[in-house]
């Protein structure tokens, strides 16, 4: 009977271990989304910039802030209205049990285009 008891109890701690895992890694994809983002808005707001070239900047940083799993789930698009370059990321980052449901967000990065004199 103990014995049921401390592997119940072992298992129960290797979720909870588990889901905090995801909850780090979340955040850290989270943060390299973020990261990736502004850094296409600014590589668009170049005088001589296509939004192309935004969202190819935006795919640079994510492959080298994160695994091809992560980056599976992020769709990143960059457009240009006027004055400003926005780039917006949809992200979709699925979890890693049953428990625990996907973590759906997006986040907009926007800058000023540069004019040329």
């Amino acid at each position: 009977m103990a014995t049921l008891q401390y592997v119940l109890a072992t298992a129960l701690s290797l979720v909870v271990f588990v889901l905090l895992a995801n909850v780090i890694v979340d955040l850290y994809a989270r943060g390299a989304v973020r990261a990736a983002v502004d850094e296409a808005a600014r590589a668009g707001a170049r005088v001589d910039a296509t939004p192309a070239e935004c969202a190819a900047r935006a795919h640079d940083v994510l492959a080298g802030l994160v695994g091809s799993r992560l980056r599976s789930g992020v769709d990143v698009v960059c457009s240009e209205a006027g004055a400003t370059v926005s780039a917006r990321a949809d992200v979709r980052l699925p979890g890693w049990l049953v428990l625990v449901p996907d973590w759906r967000f997006s986040i907009v990065a926007t800058s000023v285009k540069e004019r040329s004199p």
